[in-house]
């Protein structure tokens, strides 16, 4: 059974950092892309960043410069790092992979930026 836990959410102040990880575990043959998405209380789930198999990176216009995804196949884990936190960034973050043709979603880390 494939799973994807996530880690590194909490509390911090705006211009502070966090690291997200995202460990996939399992039965896995292939591990597509992985990408991040978060949540607001009352809004939508909307993606941040995904980068594919081979390292292609695509960001949502709001963390350019601010966030880095990078991933590690050989451990099978997904990152994000997010620097020059602002308050809007306050989220639940998700993580979620294609693996072997699924998607597959992590339970979510809770990330607040206080002003």
């Amino acid at each position: 059974q494939v799973q994807l836990v996530e880690s590194g959410g909490g509390l911090v102040q705006a211009g502070g950092s966090l690291r997200l990880s995202c460990a996939a575990s399992g039965r896995i043959f292939s591990l597509n892309a992985m990408t991040w998405y978060r949540q607001a209380p009352g809004k939508q789930r909307d993606l941040v960043a995904t980068i594919t198999s081979g390292g292609t990176t695509i960001y949502t216009n709001s963390v350019k410069g601010r966030f880095t995804i990078s991933r590690d196949n050989a451990k099978n884990t997904v990152y994000l790092q997010m620097n020059s936190l602002e308050p809007e960034d306050t989220a639940v973050y998700y993580c979620a992979a294609n693996i072997d043709g699924r998607v597959y979603w992590g339970q979510g880390t809770q990330v607040t930026v206080s002003s």
